[in-house]
């Protein structure tokens, strides 16, 4: 455990990216200043919610090791693993911080049998001596409700989508990891199926804690403890999940929120959010990012970058909430 009791804490995290317009190249803020954490105990789940374009891939990837950060530090068990040489990161990091990714059929190779690819898996990792990796694999698959022996000797597209997201998130189990982060692990999948993940889920808070990554504010509601909601490379609100989608402060959370509740959430594209944040210039203009669209918009947002307010047991990123303010 982290002598701060944080198992994972984000420190004014950011990636930025070169884009060129004609002769001038500009820095892409994908992730700006990001700051938040999970506790060491109790396990939690924590959705990082927004749309496409928002930055939760991105500061997922950073957090995975997937991409660098430009600034900022990511501590992990009160060790920043920005600092960990290769070595280190492959036989400590890697084993305590797993991913779980979108696209399940992705994810295997479909050549390969599934206990064939969960096997190297453990042995790539060095877990347990070869006597006892099968027993390890049963039991990560034993936590997804499946066993060994419904997948000894079967290829990928002989198992269903949900069954084969079941074995993806047993694969990142096998090293018996402090952390899953979970990128849109049910898009993929039908409407029926996507509950039934989201359950595992659940189930397995009390083994390790999840970062879930999502668009879908209704799966974030129901499986998350906590939610940050990222708007252009900014958190601009966290707090627990009652708070932050049951009674929302910032403006733009607030839209998402009425956004979801439309009579007809299957005309979405699956309950996808229909509040566009991909424009560059959002992600380069002074002030607000949020400006051009918010519906309570004053003029000190399209000059001047809003700090973090405390509200009402939430994280706002907001003018409306500065000295102390109310609002909302």
């Amino acid at each position: 455990m982290a002598a701060d009791g944080h198992l994972l804490s984000l420190e004014g995290l950011s990636r930025e990216f070169a884009i060129r317009r004609g002769l001038a190249v500009r820095r892409f803020p994908a992730v700006d200043g990001a700051t938040l954490s999970l506790p060491s105990s109790p396990h939690e789940i924590l959705a990082l919610a927004g749309e496409s374009g928002s930055g939760k891939t991105t500061l997922a990837r950073m957090i995975l090791g997937l991409t660098w950060p430009s600034s900022g530090r990511i501590l992990f068990k009160g060790r920043d693993v920005t600092l960990l040489g290769g070595r280190e990161r492959r036989s400590w990091f890697r084993h305590e911080v797993q991913p779980v990714f979108q696209d399940p059929y992705a994810t295997f190779n479909p050549l390969r049998t599934v206990d064939a690819y969960l096997s190297a898996t453990a042995r790539n990792f060095r877990v347990a001596a070869r006597s006892e990796r099968e027993s390890r694999i049963d039991d990560a698959l034993q936590a997804v409700g499946m066993s060994l022996r419904d997948v000894r000797g079967r290829y990928p597209n002989e198992l269903s989508g949900g069954q084969l997201q079941r074995v993806s998130i047993a694969r990142a189990l096998i090293t018996r990891p402090s952390l899953l982060v979970a990128d849109e692990p049910v898009s993929m999948l039908d409407a029926s199926l996507r509950m039934s993940i989201v359950n595992l889920f659940r189930g397995l808070r009390e083994r390790q804690s999840v970062l879930y990554i999502t668009h879908d504010l209704a799966t974030a509601y129901y499986a998350a403890d906590r939610v940050a909601v990222m708007l252009r490379g900014w958190i601009v609100e966290q707090g627990p999940v009652e708070k932050v989608l049951g009674e929302p402060r910032h403006p733009y959370t607030q839209v998402l929120k009425s956004s979801v509740l439309e009579p007809d959430p299957a005309s979405r594209s699956g309950g996808r959010i229909a509040v566009s944040v991909s424009e560059t210039d959002d992600f380069l203009r002074g002030g607000c990012r949020f400006a051009a669209r918010c519906p309570q918009v004053m003029d000190v947002c399209r000059a001047t970058v809003p700090g973090d307010a405390v509200v009402d047991g939430r994280v706002v990123k907001c003018h409306l909430y500065a000295n102390g303010g109310t609002d909302g």
